[in-house]
């Protein structure tokens, strides 16, 4: 498992959904996920330290979990099956870890709140590396990612792309294109 952070919470614009992109800790590989709004929503108030009067779902399993004298230890995004990825909570109860199935994007929104780290199994990584761009990143909390594009999944995973060139794969990236990113 390598450890990811939250890069950047988008809307792909072909498809009006969601994408959140993690990016591996100590590297440039990217994992993008197509989530839905509510989850966005959730995720970006957290990330701007907003904070309802009362408590959204996300900001609920918080309480429960530190409410019955858990710990999230962390977050794993552990399969993708059928365009579907699948993760787990490692919730500490005492002297036990609790493996909880959940949806990745209700991960890292509960994550987030209680500042758990977050892994994602080494091959859902794309192999993209990103060099840094002279330009500024500009609408990081919501770029257009374009309509599709061609398919893109037969590029040599050796090839080192900008962080323009990245911006044009994900512009073209579609939920379906899921399925091709094998390493």
């Amino acid at each position: 498992m390598i450890e990811v952070t939250v890069a950047k919470l988008g809307r792909d614009s072909s498809t009006n959904a969601f994408v959140v992109i993690l990016q591996e800790k100590e590297g440039e590989r990217l994992l993008p996920i197509w989530i839905g709004q509510t989850e966005a929503e959730s995720i970006l108030m957290e990330m701007k330290g907003v904070h309802p009067p009362r408590p959204l779902t996300h900001d609920l399993c918080k309480r429960l979990i530190t409410g019955l004298g858990g710990s999230l230890r962390r977050v794993q995004i552990t399969k993708v099956k059928e365009n579907t990825y699948f993760a787990e909570l490692h919730i500490s109860m005492r002297e036990d870890v609790i493996q909880v199935d959940a949806r990745p994007s209700d991960s890292i929104a509960i994550a987030l709140r209680l500042s758990a780290p977050i892994f994602a199994q080494e091959s859902l990584l794309t192999a993209i590396a990103v060099e840094e761009s002279s330009e500024g990143e500009g609408g990081a909390e919501e770029p257009d990612f374009g309509t599709p594009g061609p398919d893109l999944s037969e590029r040599p995973e050796s090839t080192e792309m900008t962080g323009e060139e990245l911006q044009d794969h994900l512009r073209r990236l579609r939920p379906e294109d899921f399925g091709k990113f094998s390493p």
